[in-house]
């Protein structure tokens, strides 16, 4: 028998131990999953900032004189109508419209993207991408080894990047990424996120890694900046109403389920894969869709718990759920029937055999006021 490989680390490892993370395995990463508690990094993100290590996403490089043709062929979303410094999110969907990943896409030059997946499903979307762009004049490189990335992110971020970088940060548009300086090192600077607050994202060269993290550490440490695991990262971008691919999203649902319709450019010029069936499914609404859940019970709703009408027949499935630090009540995001997905719907969720009162509620659970 083989033993099965160990958890790759990030190039922060030792930054990580030094805190005194606790870790746990994710998508074949060691990863920090908290260092102070779930409830103080989330607080912190919302009122100042939290500084994470997200160098476990998949980076793929797309270049040549008809990377955008490329692009637009294997995703949903028109690349070619990206500008030059500016990022879009987008998916990357099978022939019959589910989604396989979603994506952030940069575009760094005329002819160069660099797409970001998801580490869960980075090899999958790399080979894909591969394939997909291989009939046009683009190259394909997987570049996610010489990366890694870093966010600051909350209503404090700005302060803390500003004395490290010479680039005007008031200059620098949501969606955006450019190459830029910081902390005399050089790196995509991008004002891009997870968490429903202001922030950006540092891609530097694995062996940089650790001095940009210490100088953001000590710009942040006056106001009140804490680095943050991937536990309080999930309530937080569950509370902005951010889909986790898994749960949310999956190869099973289209953009549409999940009320994300309005990525998919069924309208720019050419074929992409998935256009066929994301059309016949744009002209008939699904069966099910996205919604948010509240409840003042004590106990959250979590993934894959059964969502029930007034008379206990099943109408929907919990998708992800959890108390919420910053309402101080739990809230959950699940698929239900379109007939109980009204705003305001009474429902119930069977909780290990014992049912609780919930109610339908617009999403995001949270929008930052600026």
């Amino acid at each position: 028998m083989t033993s099965p490989a160990s958890p790759r680390q990030t190039p922060l490892a030792e930054v990580h131990e030094s805190l005194g993370a606790h870790f746990t395995e994710f998508a074949g990463w060691r990863m920090p999953v908290r260092y102070s508690g779930d409830t103080a990094e989330h607080q912190a993100v919302r009122t100042a900032a939290g500084l994470f290590d997200l160098s476990h996403m998949g980076e793929i490089r797309i270049s040549g004189p008809q990377a955008a043709a490329a692009l637009d062929h294997a995703l949903v979303a028109n690349a070619s109508a990206i500008t030059v410094g500016r990022a879009r999110y987008t998916m990357l969907c099978n022939a019959e419209g589910g989604v396989l990943d979603d994506l952030i896409v940069y575009r760094l030059g005329e002819q160069e993207y660099l797409v970001v997946a998801n580490a869960a499903n980075a090899d999958v979307v790399s080979a894909e991408l591969a394939e997909r762009v291989s009939r046009f004049d683009a190259a394909h490189e997987d570049v996610s080894d010489r990366y890694a990335l870093i966010a600051v992110q909350g209503p404090k971020a700005v302060e803390i990047l500003a004395p490290l970088t010479s680039t005007d940060l008031s200059e620098v548009k949501y969606y955006a990424g450019y190459p830029s300086r910081v902390a005399d090192v050089d790196v995509l600077l991008a004002r891009t996120g997870y968490t429903g607050e202001d922030g950006f994202e540092l891609f530097t060269s694995p062996g940089d890694a650790p001095a940009v993290w210490r100088a953001l550490s000590e710009s942040g440490a006056p106001h009140g900046l804490l680095p943050a695991g991937l536990s309080c990262r999930d309530t937080l971008r569950l509370e902005a109403g951010m889909p986790l691919y898994g749960n949310e999203l999956s190869a099973a649902v289209t953009p549409y389920h999940a009320n994300l319709g309005r990525v998919v450019k069924l309208d720019k010029p050419g074929d992409f894969v998935g256009r066929a069936a994301l059309a016949r499914t744009a002209e008939a609404p699904t069966e099910r869709t996205l919604v948010g859940l509240r409840t003042d019970a004590r106990r959250a709703p979590r993934h894959g718990y059964r969502v029930l009408d007034a008379d206990g027949a099943e109408v929907g499935e919990v998708t992800s759920g959890a108390p919420s630090p910053t309402l101080g009540h739990p809230i959950a995001m699940a698929y239900v029937d379109r007939s109980h997905s009204a705003t305001g719907t009474a429902l119930q969720v069977d909780i290990r055999g014992r049912s609780i009162d919930v109610s339908v509620v617009e999403l995001p659970f949270y929008r930052r006021t600026a």
